[in-house]
C-alpha cells in the first residue's frame, strides 16, 4: 500500500537530519485490510538521519486506537505509544531484510513510511483488550457467568454409564 502522505522524498537532501509530523487517522488504518485495526487516531514523529549510503529513520508515536473488550465485546480505546528505528540501506547487493535493516536499489528516490508505522501501531496495541470490570457490558458480564456456571453444572453430572466405568477405576 502507498500512501502519498506518507511518502519520503530523500533524493535531494543534503546528508543531515530531517524531522516529519504525521497524524495518521481512521482514513489510513481503513486502507489496510485488518478489521481489528480501522479506527484510533496516532501522532508520528519521524526524524530522518540521510547519511551517504545511508538512511536511519527514528518513529515515536503516540495515540489510541479503538477495539472491542475481549471480555464483553462493548467497544473501547486502548493507548498506543513507542519509538523504533528502521535502517535503510542504499545498495544494488543481494536483498537482505532483518527487523531493523532494508537494503533498497541505490536508484530509489523515496520511500513509503505507511506499512512500516502501520506495523509499529499494531504491534503496540496490547495483547488483551479488557474494560476494567467496573466498565464492562453488565448484561453480557451477567450472560458469560450464566454460561460458566451451566457448565460447571455440566461437568459435575456424569452420565451413568460412565458412573459404573469411575467406579471400576476407584475400586483399583
Amino acid at each position: 500500500m502507498q500512501t502519498n502522505d506518507t511518502v519520503v522524498q530523500f533524493s535531494g537532501l543534503k546528508t543531515g537530519t530531517y524531522t516529519y509530523h504525521y497524524t495518521l487517522d481512521d482514513t489510513f488504518f481503513e486502507a489496510f485490510e485488518n478489521e481489528e485495526v480501522r479506527q484510533g487516531t496516532v501522532e508520528f514523529e519521524v526524524v530522518l538521519e540521510k547519511k551517504e549510503r545511508m538512511l536511519v529513520f527514528h518513529f515515536s508515536f503516540h495515540g489510541t486506537m479503538a477495539t472491542i473488550c475481549d471480555r464483553c465485546l462493548g467497544p473501547m480505546v486502548v493507548p498506543v505509544e513507542g519509538e523504533r528505528i528502521m535502517c535503510v540501506k542504499l545498495s544494488d547487493d543481494a536483498p537482505e531484510e532483518d527487523e531493523e535493516m532494508t537494503i533498497v536499489p541505490e536508484q530509489t528516490f523515496q520511500i513509503d513510511l505507511a506499512q512500516w508505522m502501520y506495523e509499529y501501531v499494531v504491534m503496540a496495541m496490547p495483547m488483551c483488550h479488557a474494560h476494567d470490570e467496573a466498565d464492562c457490558d453488565p448484561d453480557m458480564l451477567q450472560r458469560l457467568d450464566r454460561q460458566q456456571s451451566d457448565a460447571q453444572v455440566e461437568q459435575q453430572a456424569v452420565d451413568p454409564r460412565w458412573a459404573a466405568l469411575l467406579n471400576l477405576k476407584e475400586e483399583k
